[in-house]
């Protein structure tokens, strides 16, 4: 089979998936660690992976945002008991900050709701369970970095609490690919989530209309 023939039959295969159709009402995307400095030994690996991936999730950030779904950020607050997530923010996109291209992609708006959290699970020790509570949530969309471990046990978590999982494969990283696979199969086969890529999520419906200011 030639090239062109290949890239044609793909193209007919795409076509042919059909789009996971969610819900705007009671869903949520939640990006975890994304804002995230990666200064540690070896991160090379992850950075190369994670760059990419950020461009991929921040298209699927603004479809969600405009299509009314509330944003999330659910972030490590690596140890500093007295910062605030501005704090985080500033450190994370600073020059010095080997994962900065990837904060500044996914850099929060002022309508994006955030959770510092202080462990690997999204709700282990935080309020994402009663954000969550508060917007009706009942499916949320699970992102970000590392795919094998805090996206993975705050699938867990999230699968405990009777929520519907949405994993987009193309926007989760982990420090390998073999890793990351491994992880998405236990989202897929333990937690029951729904694993495919961000491009066959599709909104229907209105949003609830968001009044408030986030800082």
């Amino acid at each position: 089979m030639t090239r062109s023939a290949s890239s044609a039959s793909v193209r007919r295969s795409n076509r042919r998936t059909p789009a996971l159709l969610l819900p705007v009402v009671g869903t949520a995307l939640v990006l975890i660690d994304v804002i995230n400095d990666l200064a540690f030994p070896g991160s090379e690996v992850l950075v190369a992976q994670a760059e990419p991936m950020a461009l991929r999730l921040a298209v699927l950030k603004r479809r969600t945002a405009d299509a009314g779904v509330p944003v999330i950020y659910v972030n490590d607050n690596f140890g500093q008991w007295r910062s605030d997530f501005r704090q985080t923010v500033a450190h994370c996109t600073a020059r010095s900050s080997p994962g900065r291209r990837v904060s500044q992609r996914l850099r929060p708006t002022a309508r994006d709701y955030f959770v510092l959290k202080p462990k690997h699970s999204g709700f282990f020790d935080t309020t994402l369970d009663t954000l969550l509570g508060s917007l009706g949530t009942r499916r949320v969309i699970l992102t970000g970095i590392a795919g094998n471990i805090c996206v993975l046990f705050t699938a867990n978590d999230a699968h405990m609490r009777d929520l519907k999982v949405y994993a987009p494969a193309d926007c989760i990283v982990s420090n390998t690919v073999a890793d990351n696979e491994h992880a998405l199969r236990q989202i897929q086969t333990v937690m029951r989530g729904q694993v495919a890529p961000s491009t066959r999520l599709r909104f229907h419906g209105r949003g609830r209309i968001r009044k408030d200011k986030r800082p």
